[in-house]
């Protein structure tokens, strides 16, 4: 048995009932087979592959907070801090049902390589809580990021762990998270990023992530001869990555005609007005399906099926594992030619397999939607230095990160023989940079 298929099983029976984590696991594996199987000495002698898959720390606690009932409830937090070795950790905190060690872990895992893309000093990380933001007034909000950050405050710093916002931690949530590390430990400092613009935060953050999504996908048409101006794309999601995509897109001439939350998905072949998207879910925080009053044109669809609308690119950006394989042949026959994540790991294996064996254009999310991140460590820098740049400067140095991030996988897929193959590329360049800096740092 191979070095990497005896790590992959080692995972699978080590960590049962993780299923999300194991995916991962094995898609990053699969990957790196090329680059493990020539150094396996070296890797094996140093048990580089056992570290890698294993995060450093687990941190499980209880949240208890008061509702506005008075009754007292109590849910789970965790931080996953599984790899230090070029930089603080560095990763979201998700605020949703969902969330277990399983995904927390996937998603600190495939941060690593991520944030390595990046080329910036920050390690991979991740956390949160099975608590529900949905339907809770601000005082409860406040009530559960209080005492969700009394307890994660003891395991977080500037220079040791660096969290940010997901799925359900926008900037209500930072700022309540914020103020209580402050009350906790009486530092003044950039311990969190996605911060509100009086106190510390940077421009262009909000926008980061959708558009660095764009500017990568821009760059991968451009380099295989086609481009975004005129094409027709499709985006799950209606939150801040999907709407910033859609923005950016719309900016560079592209006609964005479909959006979705968990309910359902409207299509507007007219074109999404995103005046009108913003309005309903960054205002009202309501639901996608209200668009269709104000836009009686456009239509709302319940339930899933977003991948059945025709389009020359899709741009997944609502959730894990959202896009199935039956998702990527509707894609397909109805004339999609590229795919970019905008979400985490949003395609399941089998559709991303498809994606490949049909010579789709594919990006992964750890490429694709690392323009979060990366702004993320831009604000760190500003918060070190004490400085804050405009936000032309930011989005300059964002579509350079993403420029180079598409270099780096493009060069890493074509050096192992896999051109094109950007999923490979993706996790082979990611890994390069933590492997060499774990092996020069010793058994630690």
């Amino acid at each position: 048995m191979s070095y990497v298929d005896e790590i992959y099983t080692r995972v699978v029976e080590q960590n049962p009932g993780e299923p999300e984590f194991h995916q991962a696991v094995k898609e990053v594996l699969d990957s790196l087979r090329l680059v493990i199987d020539a150094n396996e000495e070296i890797y094996r002698n140093a048990a580089l592959l056992e570290r890698l898959v294993e995060p450093e720390r687990i941190i499980s606690f209880r949240i208890p907070w008061v509702d506005d009932a008075g009754k007292v409830q109590v849910n789970k937090g965790y931080r996953v801090q599984f790899n230090s070795a070029i930089g603080p950790y560095k990763g979201g905190l998700r605020l949703h049902p969902s969330v277990n060690q399983s995904i927390l872990k996937f998603l600190g895992f495939e941060q690593v390589f991520k944030n390595s893309l990046t080329g910036l000093p920050i390690g991979g990380g991740k956390g949160g809580s099975n608590f529900d933001p949905k339907g809770k007034s601000n005082r409860e909000v406040m009530a559960f990021c209080q005492s969700f950050m009394t307890e994660l405050s003891k395991y977080i710093g500037a220079d040791q762990d660096v969290p940010a916002g997901d799925i359900g931690v926008g900037g209500r949530e930072i700022g309540y998270l914020y103020g209580q590390y402050k009350r906790m430990t009486g530092l003044y400092e950039g311990v969190l990023t996605g911060k509100g613009l009086t106190y510390g935060g940077s421009l262009a953050r909000t926008q980061a992530t959708g558009y660095g999504l764009v500017y990568i996908l821009d760059e991968m048409l451009k380099h295989n001869g086609k481009e975004l101006a005129g094409k027709t794309v499709v985006i799950s999601g209606s939150g801040n990555v999907a709407i910033y995509a859609t923005e950016k897109a719309q900016q560079l001439g592209a006609k964005v005609v479909a959006l979705s939350d968990s309910n359902g998905y409207i299509y507007d072949k007219d074109g999404i007005k995103l005046d009108i998207v913003k309005q309903i879910k960054e205002v009202r925080r309501g639901r996608i399906k209200e668009y269709v009053k104000e836009v009686p044109t456009a239509v709302y669809t319940e339930g899933k099926g977003i991948w059945t609308v025709p389009c020359d690119i899709a741009l997944p950006c609502a959730t894990q594992n959202e896009l199935n394989l039956e998702d990527a042949k509707s894609l397909k026959s109805n004339g999609c030619f590229a795919v970019a994540e905008g979400a985490n790991m949003p395609s399941t294996r089998e559709a991303t397999d498809f994606f490949l064996e049909n010579g789709m254009l594919f990006m992964p999310g750890k490429a694709a939607n690392a323009g979060g991140v990366a702004t993320s460590a831009l604000e760190m820098s500003q918060n070190s230095q004490r400085l804050s740049w405009t936000f032309e400067e930011v989005d300059a140095k964002l579509k350079d990160i993403m420029v180079n991030i598409y270099a780096k996988t493009a060069d890493a897929a074509k050096r192992y023989g896999v051109e094109g193959n950007y999923v490979a590329g993706a996790n082979i360049a990611g890994f390069e940079k933590v492997a060499e800096a774990m092996m020069a740092q010793g058994v630690v």
